[in-house]
């Protein structure tokens, strides 16, 4: 899977940071990602994509995280642009990460597909996480 190169040498076009402390917070969220997957040029698979993946990702962080941030960017890494989406909290961080990414395990009762999926359905994808202190998850989509 082909990566964007490192933040420092990405043009960012525009640059949104929401908080993430209610449900409502999950939808403009949603909103927030259409308007900049629209803006990077996305077309409506890849724009369909990423943002079910930060509506998955903006609920975990309300829901497991007890809110936190997303931070959303649009980019520009010649010849691609693309959106870029960045997921921090300061939650109870996770235990096991290689457990979480598995389809099928979930500690909240559901079909346990959140965290793989929101993989699957993004170019690059980055989750870091530290019981007690938080976690932080990268995601992005480009044409």
């Amino acid at each position: 899977m082909a990566k964007t190169p490192r933040r420092a040498a990405m043009n960012a076009t525009r640059d949104d940071t929401l908080p993430i402390r209610e449900s409502d917070d999950v939808v403009r969220v949603r909103q927030a990602v259409r308007v900049q997957a629209i803006a990077a040029g996305l077309g409506l698979v890849d724009q369909t994509k990423i943002i079910t993946a930060a509506s998955e990702l903006a609920r975990n962080t309300l829901d497991y995280g007890l809110g936190g941030t997303a931070r959303i960017e649009t980019f520009t890494v010649p010849p691609r642009r693309g959106v870029r989406l960045t997921f921090e909290d300061s939650g109870p961080g996770i235990p096991d990460l290689d457990r979480a990414l598995t389809d099928g395990y979930t500690t909240g009762g559901g079909l346990g597909l959140g965290l793989s999926g929101a993989r699957r359905l993004c170019n690059d994808f980055e989750i870091r996480s530290v019981v007690g202190e938080g976690t932080y998850i990268m995601i992005a989509r480009w044409k």
